[in-house]
Order: structure tokens, then sequence, then C-alpha cells
């Protein structure tokens, strides 16, 4: 029998996008001066700790693809983040993430440019880490804000979550139309899904 796991998306999930004030431009962060952590991650994340879960994030930047900013930039940022979880006591296994697209840029990574298993809502990320690991798929949950890491997720047959704001109804449908745990907060979704594994 595996361990239980949570398995984060990053953007919009465990930290905010970046908006441009006066351009109104949204783009994720590529830089460490760019994290703002979304109210209640630290928290939600502290307890899933405390009720046994092992945690990683999956998350999709083709920003390399496309030429937005550099692999330098992505890592650069990935380790001021878990920086800034560590010093809150949370600490994360694993961190997946894909840089492919698979649309042709002439001033993107063009070894970049492909068809890929591990851009979701593919679950090539979500297997790895599973596998890796040692998660019990039963028992592990993809966390995100995007419909396709919902169905990253269940491709991955893994239980689904979904951090919905009010503001945000991108996702509205969701609800609707999948069998997924649905929450305005992560913090909410955070206590859900650590009670689930203090019934197990």
């Amino acid at each position: 029998m595996g361990v239980p796991g949570v398995i984060f998306d990053r953007d919009g999930t465990l930290i905010d996008f970046v908006r441009d004030e006066e351009s109104g431009a949204v783009f994720t962060a590529f830089h460490p001066s760019h994290l703002r952590i979304l109210p209640g991650a630290f928290e939600g994340l502290r307890l899933l700790l405390r009720s046994g879960f092992t945690l990683a994030i999956a998350t999709n930047q083709p920003g390399v693809a496309k030429g937005h900013f550099s692999r330098e930039a992505i890592g650069r940022t990935h380790d001021a983040l878990l920086q800034r979880f560590k010093d809150e006591g949370v600490e994360f296994a694993a961190v997946e993430a894909c840089l492919h697209h698979p649309v042709e840029n002439p001033d993107g990574d063009r070894s970049l440019q492909v068809a890929c298993d591990c851009r979701k809502p593919l679950p090539g990320m979500l297997d790895r880490i599973v596998s890796s690991l040692g998660f019990e798929r039963a028992r592990t949950w993809m966390v995100g804000d995007a419909l396709s890491d919902v169905l990253a997720g269940e491709a991955a047959g893994l239980h689904s979550a979904l951090v919905r704001p009010d503001r945000r109804c991108e996702a509205c449908p969701l609800s609707d139309t999948l069998t997924t745990a649905v929450t305005g907060s992560i913090l909410e979704l955070c206590r859900r899904i650590a009670q689930t594994q203090t019934v197990s």
C-alpha cells in the first residue's frame, strides 16, 4: 500500500497570476519577485502534512517554448517558491514542470515545441510523481484551478479538486459536469481533503 498524496497546480492555485497594471496583461510568475502566495495556502498545506499527506507540484510552464522566458528563470522562481513554503513549515517532495508547447514559435526553444505526454490535461507529470513518491492513487488528489488540472487528475486515476475563487468564472461549469470537489479557497479545500484521510 502506498502513501496518500496531494499534487498541486502552481499558478492560480498556490500563487496568484501576475498582473501588469499599466497594460492589463496577465501572465505567470517567472521571477522570484513575482511570487504572491494565495491566502490560506500556508495554513492549508501545513494541515495536509499533519494529516499524513505528502505534497508535490505539477505545473504547465510553456513560456520557455514560446520564448517568453528562460529555463533558468523557471528554476530560480521554483527555488524561491519552495523556500517561501519551507520557511512556513511546508516542504514539497517533488516538483514537475512541463516546458513543452505543441505550437511552433520562432522566438522560443524549438526543442520544446512538441506534443508531449506531460502537458496537462495529459497525466504524464502526475504519473511520474505517483511512481517516484509511491503514492496510492485511491488516496491521492490533484488540486488545481482549471479544467486541465481536473482532467489530468482523472486520467491519472486520482481524486480531483478544483479551487474556484468567487471572482473567477472560467471553470464555473465544472461543478455541474464533473465529479470533483469544488471550493472557493485553498484552505477550505485542504480542510476537506484532510478530513478524508482522518476518516480512512
